[in-house]
């Protein structure tokens, strides 16, 4: 029970991050956003360093670094498939990969559910294309390229969660820390290359420093969670943070939820109740 809360902890802030992200890059370019939004993920995780640990024994290093990899690329592939669309398409799409092959690697390393998880995690899978798909595209069909980059980022997103699950369960934020300073020099050096495409606009500050933080807060809790409960699990619950953010969007920018939302996030709740028996 404490790994599901954990994790929908983990799926909230999620939600959140991204809508503080997404508002943040239609000011300005995003790298500008994320350029503010990665070192301020990386402080935060360095102030939780003497409160929660931190050891960074060579399995922590290398699964935390692979984390990081998987993030940065999982930024870049993201946000260029969705820039691409259409949207309503290519997103439910990105967050069903980002969970099943999590729940691959957990099933594979032998973790089992019981009558009611194995009912529950099909319908959350559900829920995370019915929570994320938009309206705006019609019936627009995506190109081979979109679709496949749509699928990359999905992977990127799950390979990001699946390195931190290996890293060693002793060795605190210390993964964390690792993968977001590599994410950042990474995300840095991209930006140093592109420093001419930026363009002018400047960031907004604040927004993208909040991004950053509830990134970080959503990658410990997600950690804490697959330490204590299943993979399986775990991953597919934090892969609804698309009800974290088009709640939000309703909230603040008076966006529409649409019925197949609607049936998402009811289809969610029925899932997340099914799981919390498992």
């Amino acid at each position: 029970m404490i790994a599901l809360l954990l994790a929908l902890g983990s799926s909230l802030a999620y939600g959140c991050a991204d809508f503080l992200g997404g508002l943040g890059a239609r000011k300005a370019h995003v790298l500008r956003t994320v350029m503010i939004a990665a070192p301020a993920s990386l402080t935060v995780e360095l102030l939780l360093w003497p409160f929660l640990g931190a050891s960074f024994a060579p399995a922590t290093l290398a699964w935390g670094a692979a984390s990081g990899v998987a993030s940065a690329a999982a930024f870049a592939l993201l946000y260029r498939t969705l820039a691409i669309g259409p949207m309503n398409v290519l997103s439910p799409v990105t967050a069903l990969v980002s969970a099943m092959l999590p729940v691959g690697v957990g099933l594979l390393q032998g973790e089992h559910l019981g009558v009611a998880g194995l009912i529950g995690l099909p319908l959350a899978l559900a829920a995370v294309v019915l929570v994320s798909a938009g309206h705006g595209a019609g019936s627009a069909r995506p190109s081979r390229t979109a679709l496949l980059m749509a699928l990359g980022a999905g992977a990127a997103i799950a390979l990001q969660l699946v390195f931190l699950h290996q890293a060693p369960a002793d060795s605190g934020v210390g993964p964390l820390i690792i993968g977001r300073a590599i994410s950042s020099a990474v995300i840095l050096a991209a930006a140093e290359l592109m420093y001419r495409r930026l363009g002018s606009e400047k960031p907004a500050y604040a927004m993208s420093a909040t991004a950053g933080v509830l990134d970080s807060v959503a990658n410990l809790l997600f950690l804490l969670a697959a330490r204590s409960g299943d993979l399986a699990v775990v991953a597919v619950i934090t892969a609804l943070y698309p009800a974290g953010t088009v709640l939000l969007a309703r909230g603040v920018l008076a966006e529409r939820i649409h019925r197949g939302q609607l049936i998402g996030l009811g289809t969610a709740a029925v899932a997340v109740s099914l799981l919390a028996l498992t």
